[in-house]
């Protein structure tokens, strides 16, 4: 059991049947998805320090006659940023999207339905697609079931930068971006304009705290982003990792921790 487990851990998911994959969600539930911390934008009650909530005081008062007994205090505690992630469900990216979606299937499927850090997860190929209720399924298989009949674009053409312009004009620039951990996975591979996406993407750096772009090919050390999509949105990248593998998982979720 224990080589069997090694060698799927070492399988490139390109490779995997629709059986591995399923046996490699059990894996990654042994996986810890975290994000930085940041103050949280609204004061909340305490016990202890912070100041004191004049409201609050009074609102307890009116049960001891008036008298403010205890005086009510409120400060900005510590909450984990948002997760925002951009999923490319092209062609040739297809089966990376399939186990990163379980990916995030499985580290979610444990918390609370309203638990502030669970992932806001969007499709791209010729279009973008809100895939966030797909991960509430009750199975793995499905969430992708799910997804695929979200996205009708699966396994489609790609164009990354009309797709994070779409993201930035009706999502990012209203907030879901601000201050967020960004990951976008995908090879790179742009049919449209480069020079678009070089432009969206310096606008997204604008707004997130950071981005983490997880490529499949950057696993050959011969890869170079020397053209095309990758090359106009590699600078903006806080950090690149490949993804392909579950070994290679360590690197993306130390990425996404990263202050």
């Amino acid at each position: 059991i224990a080589s069997a487990t090694e060698r799927l851990a070492g399988k490139d998911f390109a490779e995997l049947s629709p059986a591995e994959l399923l046996m490699l969600s059990g894996l990654m539930r042994k996986l810890t998805l975290a994000v930085p911390m940041r103050r949280s934008r609204r004061p909340r009650p305490t016990a202890h320090g912070g100041r004191t909530d004049l409201r609050a005081t009074l609102r307890h008062a009116r049960r001891t006659g008036g008298h403010p007994v205890r005086l009510a205090r409120r400060r900005p505690l510590m909450e984990p940023r948002r997760l925002v992630v951009l999923c490319d469900i092209s062609g040739s990216m297809e089966p990376y999207a399939r186990a990163l979606l379980m990916l995030l299937y499985v580290l979610n499927a444990g918390q609370p339905r309203n638990a502030q850090n669970r992932p806001e997860v969007f499709s791209f190929a010729t279009r973008l697609t809100r895939l966030t209720p797909a991960l509430a399924a009750a199975s793995p298989d499905t969430m992708l079931a799910k997804a695929g009949e979200a996205a009708p674009d699966w396994s489609g053409g790609t164009r990354i930068g009309a797709a994070v312009k779409e993201f930035n004009d009706h999502y990012g620039s209203r907030g879901m971006a601000r201050g967020a951990v960004v990951l976008i996975i995908s090879d790179g591979w742009e049919t449209g304009d480069p020079a678009l996406l070089g432009a969206q993407m310096a606008r997204l750096h604008r707004v997130a705290h950071r981005i983490v772009w997880a490529n499949p090919r950057t696993q050959s050390p011969r890869y170079r982003p020397e053209v095309g999509g990758m090359a106009a949105a590699w600078p903006y990248c806080d950090a690149v990792v490949s993804a392909h593998n579950l070994d290679s998982l360590d690197d993306l979720l130390s990425a996404l921790r990263d202050r």
